[in-house]
């Protein structure tokens, strides 16, 4: 197989904990798009911020994902495709903070917004909401949201670490925001390779044509892996590139 396209997922995979790329996961990032291997990123973080700077540092030339889907952009900066929360839900999910008084964060169009500076609930419409997010240390109260939510049958639910929930629009993930970036680079699924280490990463490990798990992943991700590299921590994207390359 012809691997075509590499789409990474970044914290947690591409970035180690202090939120950098390291020096060996750029160099072999770079060599891999020399051999003819294209990259991009498929994130849950916003555009705005650290991704764009992520984009400049490493030159990527193709579309990327965001919002778990919920953008799609070209990497010169034009938006291709953008999928909203409804207005209704968004004050559905902002009454399900104050009755399981748990924190709580989100994405609009504007840029992320933390708890701190989350606007008032009567204030919630104008803006356009791509996610919302829910957090909480205690497992059992995650547990019972989640399945409320589920139950609901009107979201995406994910989470980028077990003390979260990520909503999304029902049917916007990570692998439907990779199809859009196939299709304006004519790639089919089964020739992109995927890595991540999260819940919101597995749509596109069912997605793709060779998922990878990172060293630190949720065991979900790792069962649904086609292979496991080293954590975050040791450069596991440089790892497995460096085995994908010279094997």
């Amino acid at each position: 197989m012809q691997w075509r396209l590499l789409a990474l997922d970044l914290d947690g995979t591409t970035l180690g904990r202090d939120h950098t790329i390291s020096a060996a996961n750029r160099e072999w990032l770079l060599r891999a798009r020399e051999a003819g291997l294209q990259f991009t990123f498929a994130t849950g973080r916003h555009r705005l911020g650290l991704v764009s700077s992520y984009i400049e540092e490493l030159a990527i030339e193709v579309p990327f994902v965001t919002v778990n889907g919920g953008e799609v952009w070209a990497a010169g900066g034009s938006l291709l495709k953008r999928t909203l929360l409804n207005p209704e839900d968004v004050d559905l999910l902002y009454g399900l903070t104050e009755e399981y008084d748990i924190r709580y964060w989100g994405a609009t169009t504007q840029g992320p917004v933390s708890f701190d500076s989350f606007p008032k609930r009567s204030e919630l419409r104008l803006y356009d909401w791509l996610k919302f997010g829910f957090w909480g240390p205690q497992t059992q109260v995650i547990q019972t949201l989640w399945q409320r939510l589920s139950e609901l049958d009107r979201f995406e639910l994910t989470n980028s670490d077990p003390s979260n929930i990520e909503v999304n629009p029902k049917h916007v993930t990570k692998a439907t925001g990779l199809q859009v970036v196939c299709d304006v680079l004519q790639i089919e699924p089964r020739e992109v390779i995927v890595m991540g280490d999260s819940l919101n990463d597995l749509s596109m490990f069912h997605w793709a044509g060779y998922p990878v798990a990172m060293g630190n992943a949720q065991q979900i991700l790792k069962d649904a892996a086609r292979d496991v590299t080293l954590d975050c921590e040791d450069d596991g994207v440089a790892a497995f590139l460096q085995r994908l390359l010279q094997g």
